[in-house]
């Protein structure tokens, strides 16, 4: 049997469509049985035969912090497919952070090794790789620099790489992807899911950063092959297209028949952003949006190589446009842009 963590997330759901429907026997971990409801949705994408999938699933309700829980979730399981993850740029979730994906990834890396799990892929993020000092493109050897040019996000994927890597010296057969900005349908309010909904409401203002992106789709490929072949021991970074996120709400708007953002935020109207979302947060008129990890994300140039995963697996990508246009059209049908 195979266990995914996090099967509720839009990485989580997507892999439980595709092992489902290639007939694997699946278990998954969920910290609330309320969301089933939301990867029905994901399964119905994709499928007329929504209802008949999920059932085929082993729910089970527990974290990856509760040990107990997860040894029960571990019961008969050799593969393993790690996607439990939070992702925050809110400086205040530090401890948050760390707590659940190190020490979350610690736990099953720990319960993998004890009970002579097959293999482990583990879901990290680009935001564990290091920079680019000179512009050339990011891979897996890029080198990673001090914590205190990272967010707390970026440093708490990195220490849960290093649990993983822990694992692998003690003898863990396990793979780790390293995903750009996930695209994909049925979470419009987190995540890359939110610029959908931005862009479809109208966004007039754009930044001048850059950064990849990919396909849910084809994260979820990727990590299926990977665990199905005999490579070990190693990190992938998947990315389908490197673009500005001009490029990116371009193609939005344009899926979505609405005027794409024409001017520029620059740094100080960014700035008077992050003071009037903080201040907005703290009077509880709402959650925290806007912060200075964002912003800096926002305005900085990053860009990744695939030429390990293509050569290892042959893989190849869905274009962005592709991705943007589908995703958009399941947008339009399920909500009424106001």
């Amino acid at each position: 049997m195979i266990l995914v963590t996090g099967g509720t997330g839009l990485v989580g759901s997507h892999l439980l469509y595709e092992l489902t429907k290639k007939g694997e026997s699946v278990r998954a971990l969920i910290r609330n049985s309320k969301k089933i409801d939301l990867v029905k949705k994901i399964f119905s994408y994709y499928s007329n035969d929504a209802e008949n999938l999920i059932q085929k699933i082993n729910w089970v309700e527990g974290d990856i912090l509760d040990l107990y829980s997860l040894e029960q979730a571990f019961s008969d399981i050799k593969k393993v497919y790690h996607c439990a993850a939070i992702v925050s740029f809110d400086g205040k979730d530090k401890n948050q952070l760390i707590n659940a994906n190190v020490h979350g990834t610690e736990n099953v890396v720990n319960l993998c090794l004890s009970n002579n799990i097959e293999k482990l892929c583990h879901v990290s993020s680009i935001a564990s790789l290091g920079g680019s000092l000179n512009g050339e493109l990011i891979d897996e050897n890029s080198k990673w620099t001090s914590p205190k040019y990272h967010s707390a996000y970026s440093v708490s994927k990195f220490k849960s790489e290093m649990e993983v890597w822990r694992g692998i010296q003690e003898g863990l057969n396990a793979v780790i992807v390293n995903p750009s900005v996930i695209l994909g349908p049925g979470f419009w309010n987190s995540g890359s899911g939110s610029l959908i909904t931005k862009v479809a409401k109208g966004m007039k203002y754009f930044t001048t950063g850059a950064t990849g992106f990919v396909d849910v789709r084809d994260v979820v490929y990727s990590m299926v092959e990977l665990m199905e072949s005999e490579i070990s021991s190693e990190r992938f970074v998947l990315n389908s297209e490197n673009l500005s996120y001009k490029e990116l709400f371009d193609k939005i708007a344009e899926a979505m028949h609405v005027d794409k953002p024409k001017r520029e935020a620059t740094k100080k109207m960014l700035r008077i952003a992050v003071t009037l979302d903080k201040t907005a947060s703290i009077l509880g008129i709402k959650k925290r949006e806007i912060t200075k990890e964002i912003i800096q994300a926002s305005l900085t140039v990053s860009k990744y190589s695939n030429e390990k995963v293509k050569k290892a697996i042959g893989k190849t990508f869905l274009l962005i446009e592709t991705s943007i246009r589908e995703i958009a059209e399941k947008f339009k049908k399920e909500l009424t842009i106001g």
